[in-house]
């Protein structure tokens, strides 16, 4: 069973991503399922740190951007989130010149919050990155208050 609340469009989903760290990465989300949704970015010199590998920081905020957009998407109409937490631990370098792929995945649906688990695999599918992101759900009167909306979501609506 599908866990989404709106319609996913990966074409409106990266037009939306234009002109924002997103974009300028070159994250491109590629995919999605019942229950998953999967983008990749290139291991290049936007990407890479000193030593010619993909920064962590650049892992975080993949990770972060994909489950953001996952929650945003399974989320009641009105409502909206916001990032708590997010946690990484990077377990093998992503080499210059390869593409890493990352999987969202829910954990824990709730009322108030999300827990997504993200994987960022290499193009072997080994493991590179195990993130785990907590969302915050905003309720319409909160979601108000924190001035967002989904035209600022990249044609999520």
């Amino acid at each position: 069973m599908a866990i989404w609340t709106r319609e996913l469009d990966l074409k409106a989903l990266n037009a939306g991503s234009a002109n924002t760290a997103i974009s300028h990465l070159g994250i491109e989300f590629t995919e999605y399922g019942d229950d998953y949704v999967r983008a990749r970015i290139h291991v290049d010199e936007r990407t890479c740190q000193p030593y010619g590998i993909l920064h962590g920081g650049v892992s975080v905020v993949l990770a972060e951007t994909l489950g953001s957009m996952a929650a945003a998407c399974s989320i009641p109409e009105g409502y909206r989130c916001v990032g708590l937490g997010v946690t990484a631990n990077h377990v093998r370098a992503g080499r210059k010149g390869s593409w890493i792929t990352a999987t969202a995945r829910p954990t824990h649906l709730g009322r108030t919050t999300h827990v997504w688990a993200v994987e960022l695999r290499d193009e072997e599918g080994r493991l590179t990155c195990n993130c785990s992101l907590t969302m915050a759900i905003l309720p319409p009167e909160a979601a108000k208050n924190a001035r967002l909306d989904a035209a600022s979501l990249g044609g999520v609506q």
